[in-house]
């Protein structure tokens, strides 16, 4: 099979490649994925896991990505709850190969059923964007209607998600981002908007809650925008302050068969449409992780041809 992999840490994005690999095996409880559509994290080169195992051995040549959606092609020893021929769509694990192949093995439990009516891209957009805007607003920060909530990058994949569910069960919206993405966010329900570079981001106020993707100085000020008993909740980076009477917490997200399933369904419904910015073969891949920002939403990759079906 084909697979994009990568073999030199110091090598970058330059140093992913289309590669020929064996087809991957599949362990007790895993099932091995036809992938059709996969999205990856543009910082994954830089983590740990993409170089090592659980163990700490060396694990290269890696196979990057970690969303995936496709049909099931073959159950390991003891998988229930899902059937060869099946649509699904969730995570890989971090510390195995990843998503950007044409086959790869994952834990049935990291997977969802897939309704027939919902794209392979548009699925492969869901799992991380999706778990981590739901675990954010709504595990580590209970968010409840009527509460008021700042989410930094608000067309970008996880922010545009935060942003709708947000506004479903309630809350008031602010979002953040460049210029060009002020459209974008009013578009899909945030009732303000600061643009990051030309506007005063302490102008907002005492809020509930801030979602940051951002990281560095715009984390450190927003602590200064949560009211007493309010809560900033990161995925960049550990925070090295805390707001005063309140609390900042950095998560990794984790996978959920629930939650994906509730995704799939608001999906379904209408009432949550995640932004896919650009769909690139396989073999445009280093391409796709270089023009990331330039598009908003998230970039997906086609690994199968025929992937939206």
């Amino acid at each position: 099979m084909q697979a994009i992999t990568i073999r030199d840490r110091d090598a970058g994005i330059d140093g992913l490649t289309l590669t020929d690999l064996p087809y991957p095996h599949a362990a007790e409880n895993d099932v091995i994925v036809r992938v059709h559509a996969a999205g990856f994290t543009p910082g994954e080169l830089d983590w740990p896991a993409t170089w090592a195992d659980r163990a700490g051995r060396d694990r290269t040549p890696s196979v990057p990505g970690h969303e995936l959606s496709g049909v099931v092609a073959e159950l390991g020893y003891g998988t229930t709850g899902l059937t060869v021929g099946q649509r699904v769509f969730g995570l890989t694990d971090w510390a195995r190969d990843g998503s950007l192949a044409e086959y790869t093995a994952v834990e049935a439990r990291n997977l969802a059923p897939l309704p027939a009516d919902i794209d392979h891209t548009v699925a492969a957009a869901l799992p991380i964007s999706g778990l981590t805007a739901w675990q954010g607003l709504f595990v580590h920060a209970g968010l409840a209607a009527g509460q008021t909530v700042v989410v930094h990058g608000a067309a970008g994949g996880v922010g545009s998600i935060a942003v709708q569910l947000a506004r479903e069960v309630g809350a008031q919206v602010i979002g953040t981002g460049r210029s060009d993405d002020r459209d974008i966010a009013i578009g899909l329900g945030a009732q303000a908007f600061v643009d990051l570079e030309a506007d005063r981001l302490e102008d907002i106020g005492d809020v509930d809650l801030v979602f940051d993707v951002i990281g560095g100085e715009i984390l450190m000020r927003s602590t200064a925008l949560v009211r007493p008993g309010g809560t900033v909740v990161t995925i960049a980076e550990p925070p090295t302050v805390q707001p005063k009477d309140g609390r900042a917490i950095f998560f990794v997200v984790e996978p959920d068969r629930a939650q994906l399933a509730d995704l799939a369904q608001r999906v379904r419904g209408g009432r949550l449409t995640p932004i896919v910015g650009a769909v690139r073969p396989l073999a445009h891949t280093a391409d796709a992780f270089a023009r990331h920002r330039r598009n908003p939403g998230k970039t997906i990759i086609q690994v199968h041809e025929g992937a939206g079906k």
